[in-house]
């Protein structure tokens, strides 16, 4: 009679405690899976049916998060850019902005489990961020199948998760850098993106992307309001703190055209606001990406 150790044992359940199971769940390389996964613990956060333990300072399973053996990930620069007029260019640009929300996955959830001693709100809101990142990454692999592709078919890059992995030891600079820096970024290009794939006749994209952008809109506040909580534990002043930031990580720098009504709604101040209308924000970096 096999032993629970053979080969066709069943494996292990996943952890019960909320931040234990999201490091699980980032470890996770199976996309289908880690989707799956991330979506369930942000039903369990939201119900409050699972315990979360604050204090716990759990370690890595590995230095990055689980991801599959394909996309091939490559530099940025050899990321083919393709006409948006053909079917496989579309295939190609909808691959990378689902590559970009598999990442936001993990992120959310490196969020939710790294960094210990935040209130219990904290970890709620990123556990809700992975929920969400994770239906978005669902929608665009189901079009994706509908144009006859798949994600993995195409290379992608990974310039999201290195500033994620710059900042694994400051939730200061990781709410500063990623969601109000990077993330914010989609704020800014998705309405074009919509206006070619309408365009192109691609009215199912355009509608995905109406549901990313409206939640990516509260994604960027949820990164906006934890950073000004961390700097005002700090006696930080938020505004004059971002440039430091972005100049110690080296942070892109912020380009126009910005969406001006996407981050007042995500939370941008109206200083901040100002300056990137401008010009002194995109200079220095004073508001989000």
């Amino acid at each position: 009679m096999p032993s629970d150790a053979s080969a066709g044992a069943l494996p292990a359940p996943p952890p019960v405690e909320l931040r234990e199971a999201a490091r699980h769940a980032w470890a996770e390389p199976d996309p289908t899976r880690k989707a799956a996964l991330a979506r369930a613990l942000a039903e369990a956060a939201a119900a409050g049916r699972q315990p979360l333990d604050t204090q716990a300072r759990l370690l890595a399973p590995a230095e990055r998060p689980g991801q599959p053996e394909r996309p091939r990930l490559v530099p940025p620069k050899d990321v083919p850019q393709r006409a948006l007029s053909t079917p496989a260019g579309r295939a190609a640009l909808l691959h990378a902005i689902a590559h970009i929300e598999f990442n936001a996955i993990n992120l959310a959830l490196d969020a939710a489990w790294r960094f210990p001693g935040l209130p219990p709100a904290f970890y709620r809101d990123w556990l809700r961020v992975a929920g969400e990142e994770a239906l978005h990454f669902s929608l665009l692999v189901e079009h994706l199948a509908a144009l006859g592709t798949a994600y993995g078919d195409f290379d992608a890059h990974d310039g999201l998760w290195r500033m994620t992995a710059a900042t694994a030891h400051d939730p200061l600079a990781r709410m500063a850098l990623v969601p109000r820096t990077l993330e914010a970024r989609g704020l800014d290009a998705t309405p074009p993106l919509q206006a070619k794939l309408a365009r192109a006749g691609d009215a199912g994209a355009v509608a995905i992307l109406d549901v990313i952008l409206r939640d990516e809109i509260g994604h960027v506040a949820v990164g906006n309001r934890w950073y000004r909580h961390l700097c005002a534990l700090q006696g930080l002043d938020p505004v004059s703190t971002y440039p430091t930031l972005v100049a110690r990580y080296k942070a892109p720098r912020l380009r126009g055209p910005f969406n001006f009504e996407a981050r007042g709604a995500a939370g941008f101040s109206a200083e901040e606001l100002d300056a990137l209308a401008t010009g002194a924000g995109a200079d220095a970096g004073a508001a989000g990406g």
